[in-house]
């Protein structure tokens, strides 16, 4: 009598299987996928964190409005440029900290409430006021980029002029994913301004000289204003000057004292 074939083990028949026991749920394993798949649609995105959020500047902003920046076209363009994105990975940290930074070749990034007290300066002019923009902008010293990114937020044109080609270089490349369209970068000597595109409303530098070239007030427009620092007589430091053109001719003003690089003529 010969015997019947042994059925094979595997694969499993899962219509031979016996029921569960009573009270034992049969084990999915798809089913954590698919709570996991729907946990991933209904997960917040966490703010606040991070260097890249919103959070973080507004944290900047909110000592801005502390320290006695009261402009909030000014502080709004503030909230919206990443001035961690302008610095050294190794300085990241104190991105939005109130304090100057090293960008190489002994120059630095400005601290932000020097830069929003420069720019509400310019926002305070008459003309700036009544149009709510900083018009057509002069920049003397690019820099890494930041303040121009900021005044482009406020400015209808920004042309921005860097005596170092390593500074420029780098300005572009770090200006680039912002795709602010409405900046220009000039490689040249920033005491000349920029005849091509003058007069501007606005003239803002980001270095200080003994005196203010005399190509800059001829640059600026009638109704425009210039903000730059200025040594004070006898190596007393620094001061922000205002300078209003008005039909009549100039008018400056003098206001706290401030620490730039000093200003050089020519290019390297």
């Amino acid at each position: 009598m010969s015997e019947a074939p042994k059925r094979p083990k595997f694969p499993l028949q899962l219509d031979r299987l016996a029921p569960p026991a009573k009270g034992r749920e049969v084990l999915r394993p798809q089913r954590p996928v698919q709570q996991a798949a729907a946990a991933a649609t209904q997960r917040v995105v966490p703010t606040g964190l991070g260097l890249d959020s919103a959070g973080v500047r507004q944290r900047m902003v909110d000592r801005l409005r502390g320290g006695g920046v009261r402009d909030e076209l000014v502080l709004g363009a503030m909230a919206r440029v990443p001035r961690h994105a302008f610095v050294d990975t190794a300085l990241v940290n104190q991105a939005y900290e109130d304090t100057s930074l090293p960008i190489g070749l002994g120059q630095t990034i400005s601290k932000p409430s020097v830069v929003a007290r420069m720019i509400e300066l310019l926002m305070a002019s008459p003309a700036a006021r009544a149009r709510r923009t900083l018009g057509r902008t002069l920049e003397i010293g690019t820099g890494c980029g930041y303040q121009a990114a900021v005044l482009a937020q406020l400015s209808r044109q920004v042309l921005s002029v860097e005596r170092l080609k390593p500074l420029h270089d780098k300005a572009r490349e770090l200006l680039a994913p912002l795709r602010l369209t409405d900046i220009r970068l000039v490689y040249g000597d920033g005491m000349r301004g920029h005849p091509p595109n003058a007069p501007y409303d606005s003239i803002i530098s980001a270095a200080g000289g003994d005196n203010l070239p005399q190509a800059w007030l001829d640059q600026l427009a009638v109704g425009g204003r210039l903000v730059a620092p200025v040594q004070r007589a006898a190596g007393q430091g620094q001061v922000l000057v205002v300078v209003d053109r008005t039909e009549g001719g100039y008018e400056r003003a003098v206001h706290e004292a401030v620490l730039f690089v000093p200003l050089k003529s020519g290019t390297d």
